[in-house]
């Protein structure tokens, strides 16, 4: 089986001046490409394990991937749907929360100020290379959550203790930030802001509000 690298909505350099073109077209071509072309390689190194799921219940389900590929489905797997799940989060047409959103986030985190500092200050204070994420809980109350390296919430408990629904992330790793922002990930954490799609996030919530499952 074969997973593809998924093309991304806009234009390389439609999300400038915030994240420039170069950034985005070597984070895609190149480190997302790498991703895809690693993970199915791990999978067609064992023939034997047959698996014609998506993605997701790939992930959702590493304890029955083969030992002699989990690592490699777990990392290169997760680097390829978290970058999806990044990629179509973005937007370089201004959006805003919907009311159903924004009340959920201001019920969790008391302002939606409030959510952006705590948010920030959870992936600005990730260790190294990984991702911040908000989530939906089965409450329905939103969580902020960080995940090292290419791990995430769909992966579940036994690999990420987020618990919850994603809805949006924010990558990290120094390849998403660092040629125009350098050493500087505050700076990129607080611009990019400006790009969020958040008509995709408030749908994404909608959808794990109402039927607890993740929707890209």
């Amino acid at each position: 089986m074969k997973y593809p690298l998924t093309e991304l909505e806009y234009a390389t350099d439609a999300l400038e001046p915030t994240i420039d073109a170069q950034t985005v077209a070597l984070h895609h071509d190149k480190h997302q490409a790498a991703y895809v072309e690693k993970l199915n390689a791990a999978l067609a190194s064992e023939p034997l394990f047959k698996f014609d799921g998506s993605l997701d219940e790939l992930l959702a389900g590493l304890n029955s991937v083969p030992v002699s590929i989990r690592t490699a489905v777990r990392n290169n797997g997760g680097g390829v749907w978290n970058h999806e799940f990044y990629w179509r989060g973005l937007s370089p047409e201004k959006s805003h929360p919907s009311d159903e959103l924004l009340t959920a986030i201001k019920n969790s985190f008391g302002s939606f100020e409030n959510f952006q500092k705590t948010f920030n200050a959870a992936a600005l204070g990730q260790f190294g290379s990984g991702w911040a994420w908000l989530g939906v809980l089965p409450d329905g109350s939103l969580k902020i959550c960080t995940t090292p390296n290419q791990d995430s919430p769909v992966m579940g408990r036994e690999v990420s203790p987020c618990g919850m629904v994603p809805i949006l992330c924010v990558d990290v790793w120094e390849h998403a930030y660092y040629l125009k922002y350098q050493n500087r990930r505050a700076e990129y954490l607080e611009k990019l802001w400006n790009i969020i799609n958040w008509r995709r996030v408030s749908e994404r919530f909608e959808c794990a509000a109402r039927e607890g499952k993740v929707c890209k």
